[in-house]
This record gives C-alpha cells, structure tokens and sequence, in this order.
C-alpha cells in the first residue's frame, strides 16, 4: 500500500496498479491476489476457508448488534465503529471452545467480551460521563436497569465547547445471534442543563421478553446539545456523543 502525494488525486485502475481513497486519505495498491476458486477448493488454503467463515459469522454477529442498537447509533458511532466491532467478535468467536475450527460460533463464544466496547471512539462513556452509575440485568424478569444518583453535571459530565445540555440515553436488547433476530427497548433523560445544578436521581430501565434465553446487553450513552434562541440542536450532529456497552448476560 502506497500513498498517493501531489495536488492531483487519482481513482481507479492505470495498469497493475489501483487508486483509491480512504479515511487515511488517497492510497494507490498493486493488483494481484489468487484466485477464488483455487483458494475455494484447494486444500492448501483450508485455513483459510476457516478463517473466512468464521469472519463473515463475526461481521453477522456485529451487524445484528449494531442493527439492534440502531436507534443510540445514529447520533453515537465513528468512521470505523463496525470494523471495530467487527474484531471484537472475531475475538467472541475464537473463545469457542466446543465447535471445530471454521464452525466456531458467538454463543458457544465468550459474548461478555463485547462489554465495555465504545460505539464512538472519539467520545468515549469513561472520559465523558464521569458520575458513578450502576447497570443491572435481570434476566428472569427480563429488564436491563441503569441507576446514577444525583450528580453536578458540569463537574462530572465533560462535556465539548459549546454545550448547554445533555441527555442520558441507554437500551437494551435480547439476541438470538442463531436465528439472527433481536428484541430490543431503549430510555431516555429529558433535555437537561448542563450546569452546577444537581440532578435528581436517574432511572432508565428498558423490558424485554422475561426468561429470555438469549444474549442481553446493555448500552450507556450521552447525547450534547446546544440551545439557541430556545431551540434545541444537538451538538456537532453528535460527533462527540459517547455510548458504550455496560453490561452484558451471555445467556442460558
């Protein structure tokens, strides 16, 4: 891989060689590879067909996540938040200790290894949100509880220039990572000031099928807003929103 320098910028493919733009800015590469159909039915590449599948299980598993937590997504995920996740559920899948090499699985995985994952690695939940709070799954009755005492938010909430105020976001989500289905609840805060003003206590607290047998998780999010002229606009089209995954039940 080589990076392309120079006020022109080129895209596509000029002999064996491809130009292309990325988040790291204009790169231009060597065409080649082998063929799939040799790495498809060769079995010098068996490994490799392994390593395939299980990927493509991992990039399953992270886009019915993502998809489940889609309503805290669209203000709180980066660039690369689904390559991201993406690896964290190869790492899921290659704690599965039961399954064969190639039919490794997230259930029969360490799922709890998706815990403390951040959606928006340029605003993270722990340099964000400072104010101790206390997640709580109860899978018999099916709920996944978050609890934060009164806290000062301009002393315990960091927020970016230009806030005036917050709002606390958190869901929850049963899912069955088998039949690629989900199940999923989301809370919210009010608008709040963010200010020296305590808060009273918070409680988000998101239901789902009791008993459920599959994968909980749960996320923890803030949203930044800006007031002008008594209007509400949220902050740099939420750049800067953290949420995180705070808890996890892998399951029965």
């Amino acid at each position: 891989m080589a990076r392309q320098k120079g006020i022109i910028k080129l895209k596509g493919t000029i002999g064996d060689i491809t130009f292309y733009k990325t988040q790291d800015g204009h790169l231009a590469r060597e065409k080649g590879g082998i063929e799939a159909s040799r790495i498809a039915s060769d079995p010098a590449f068996q490994r490799t067909r392994e390593n395939g599948s299980e990927f493509g299980r991992a990039g399953k598993a992270g886009k019915l996540l993502r998809t489940a937590l889609r309503p805290l997504l669209l203000n709180s995920a980066d660039g690369r938040m689904v390559s991201r996740l993406t690896q964290q559920m190869v790492k899921v899948i290659q704690m599965d200790a039961v399954s064969e090499r190639g039919l490794r699985n997230v259930i029969d995985g360490e799922i709890e290894l998706v815990l403390g994952f951040e959606f928006n690695i340029r605003g993270k939940l722990g340099t964000s949100l400072f104010a101790p709070f206390t997640p709580a799954i109860d899978r018999v009755a099916g709920t996944l509880d978050v609890s934060i005492p009164p806290f000062v938010p301009a002393n315990m909430i960091a927020a970016p220039s230009g806030t005036t105020h917050f709002k606390v976001i958190s869901g929850g989500a049963a899912i069955d990572f088998t039949g690629e289905s989900y199940e999923v609840a989301t809370s919210e805060t009010a608008i709040l000031p963010w200010d020296a003003t305590a808060t009273t206590v918070i409680n988000l607290s998101n239901a789902v099928t009791a008993n459920s047998t599959h994968p909980l998780v749960l996320a923890l999010g803030v949203e930044f807003y800006q007031q002008i002229n008594g209007q509400m606009y949220p902050l740099k089209n939420g750049a800067f929103n953290p949420l995180s995954i705070v808890a996890v039940d892998g399951g029965v």
